[in-house]
């Protein structure tokens, strides 16, 4: 069975070599034809065509997400989760539930909710004397996540169980079982009206904890973020900018505190991110097929899957960057007749800007982004005066490029920084403030913003911590290493885990795609493989100098370029070779029979070990 997983992996890589080897040969042979019809991509200065939608592109504009979202959100959690809890208001509260008669209790299952400490679980034959049995934790890792108490004694007996907290916690529901592993009837059970909370959704109880009704991985952070902005609770984690947490709040409100509702936004945002990146591919190449086939990769790549149905602030911060360089390459493709700030081409601009201040205001990583936007820009200007300059027009070019300058500041500056500071509203208010305009100009706000900036750059600065999981920035960049969000041994030889790594095709056939893109864009100035290679440099190339830990799924952004680059790959063979569809269609099927292949492990979907085992490609490295 060991030599199964080798031979898959040995296959794969063959194949992706000998789709690039095709695809260098191709332009071994001189072709004019083809030149002529790539020549809007050439020399550095970027196409002033753009190609449009199409009538063609409505369905698949549409189709692919409601597909993609189907299967996103099936399985995705439990759709209700406890949410009354007994509130513990200070340390030594404690409720007492008396047993109708003298039982045998071999299990307890509590659900965890807000503030971590400890609870002591007693037991007593009398209601007087009581004998200390456990303690149940509610550690910051522990957080909307059912848990099974650690029982010796209750076995023997009791008839009184007594729950005292050690700091102000919240409790959500709780579970005994007798000695036969049956729970209790509440109707058997005796308790006052404080911990009536307790027992009020017992339906809800699971045979065992799990990913479905239970928080996993950063969801223990980002969750109880977004819960803590609900109640107005100011927020335990710190670390990142407030947006994406108020996002998933939003899930919560509407499908209330349970894995499906806090999980729902992130799946939507995957689902929005497709066709924003189905007209990003066609307005770069003009090709319905491609696009289709680029969305199709993205879409069903394993990072893109796994991250969006995890409750984390990544999937926001990657739509926003999939939007700032849509918007910035609609910009500089714009037609331009004479001055050119109208609202073809200052509109994108704004848009990029908003983009960029929204991702910022989700995750940090989105700066980068905006490293690459500015070049991206620089590039378009210096390119522009060329062409005015040529043509006499250089007073037209000095007054446009003032004027420029004014609107990017006020896109990419005023407009970002404005955004970001709206972001800490909940934080005011959490603090007491009054909230409205007139908060947003107290000092007191100012400074709890400024306050966290300082926090989280000495955060991420002094985050050095060691990881199983973690990787390093060269090891994404061959899926070296995925990170391992969960994994539980079942019965019968089974388990259920799930990791986020780039699909292996996608990620080797996307590095040799970028390697392209260097050569496209040094040996033909081509603008298109310019902007892509940019874009993807721009996401990875801070992190070759940073020393935190660090994970695959901060490779999630590079994703939009990777593709990009494999579908620049499919434009040139589409132009130079008649039989174009076979081989780009032949690799999307391969790209997405490897998401069927490996569904298992990229959704927890009880299995075999046997097949699992099938799946370890790269043994020791690859995790579940």
């Amino acid at each position: 069975m060991r030599i199964l997983p080798v031979l898959f992996l040995i296959i794969s890589i063959t194949l992706v070599l000998a789709f690039f080897v095709f695809y260098v040969l191709l332009f071994k042979r001189h072709d004019p034809i083809a030149d002529l019809r790539e020549v809007d991509t050439a020399r550095f200065s970027f196409p002033l065509r753009r190609y449009p939608l199409e009538k063609k592109d409505i369905l698949p504009l549409f189709l692919i997400p409601i597909l993609y979202g189907a299967v996103a959100f099936y399985g995705l959690g439990d759709i209700k989760g406890p949410e009354s809890f007994c509130s513990f208001t200070e340390k030594g509260r404690y409720v007492v539930i008396e047993l109708e008669e003298e039982s045998s209790i071999t299990r307890l299952m509590y659900y965890s909710g807000l503030h971590s400490g400890n609870y002591f679980l007693q037991y007593s034959l009398d209601g007087e004397n009581y004998t200390d049995e456990a303690i149940m934790e509610q550690s910051y890792s522990d957080i909307f996540k059912w848990h099974e108490a650690k029982l010796d004694s209750l076995g023997k007996g009791t008839k009184f169980v007594r729950i005292i907290s050690d700091d102000t916690l919240n409790l959500g529901e709780i579970c005994l079982y007798d000695w036969e592993g049956k729970p209790i009837p509440v109707e058997k059970l005796v308790f006052d009206e404080g911990a009536a909370t307790l027992f009020d959704e017992q339906e809800l109880v699971p045979e065992r904890e799990s990913y479905k009704n239970s928080a996993y991985f950063d969801e223990i952070y980002h969750v109880r973020t977004a819960y803590e902005h609900i109640e107005d609770v100011y927020p335990y984690e710190l670390s990142h900018p407030p947006l994406g947490k108020l996002i998933i709040s939003l899930g919560i409100k509407i499908f209330g505190l349970a894995p499906f509702g806090w999980r729902f936004m992130g799946v939507l945002f995957g689902v929005l991110m497709l066709p924003f990146l189905y007209v990003f591919i066609k307005n770069l190449f003009g090709s319905t097929a491609i696009s289709v086939c680029g969305t199709l990769l993205f879409a069903f790549d394993f990072m893109h899957f796994v991250q969006t149905r995890i409750a984390t602030i990544d999937t926001y911060a990657v739509f926003f960057i999939m939007l700032m360089y849509l918007f910035m390459y609609r910009y500089v493709t714009a037609e331009r007749d004479g001055f050119s700030l109208g609202c073809k081409g200052a509109l994108p601009l704004f848009l990029s800007g908003l983009s960029f201040g929204l991702g910022v205001a989700c995750k940090w990583t989105a700066v980068y982004a905006g490293l690459g936007l500015a070049l991206i820009w620089l590039i378009f200007r210096i390119m522009r005066s060329r062409q005015l300059t040529a043509i006499g027009r250089g007073r037209l070019h000095r007054k446009e490029l003032f004027l420029n300058i004014l609107l990017c500041l006020f896109s990419f500056v005023l407009i970002p920084a404005a955004v970001y500071y709206l972001s800490y509203y909940p934080y005011g208010i959490a603090k007491g403030m009054d909230g409205g305009v007139s908060m947003l100009l107290d000092a007191d706000y100012a400074k709890i913003v400024l306050d966290n900036q300082r926090f989280m750059f000495t955060y991420h600065a002094g985050v050095d911590a060691s990881h199983p999981y973690s990787s390093a920035w060269y090891q994404w960049l061959v899926d070296g290493r995925p990170i391992l969000y969960y994994l539980r041994s079942l019965p019968n030889n089974y388990k259920s885990a799930f990791g986020a790594f780039l699909n292996p095709l996608v990620c080797w056939g996307g590095l040799l795609a970028m390697l392209a893109m260097v050569w496209r864009s040094l040996r033909h100035k081509d603008s298109k493989a310019m902007f892509i290679l940019i874009g993807y440099l721009s996401q990875l190339v801070p992190w070759m100098f940073i020393s935190r830990i660090t994970f695959a799924y901060h490779y999630f952004p590079c994703l939009i370029f990777l593709v990009l680059a494999i579908c620049h790959v499919f434009n040139s063979i589409r132009l130079r070779d008649r039989r174009w569809k076979i081989k780009v269609y032949t690799a999307t099927a391969l790209c997405l029979l490897l998401f069927i292949a490996f569904y298992p492990v990229l959704t927890g979907v009880p299995t075999p070990r046997a097949y699992t085992d099938l799946l370890v490609w790269v043994p020791g490295a690859w995790p579940f």
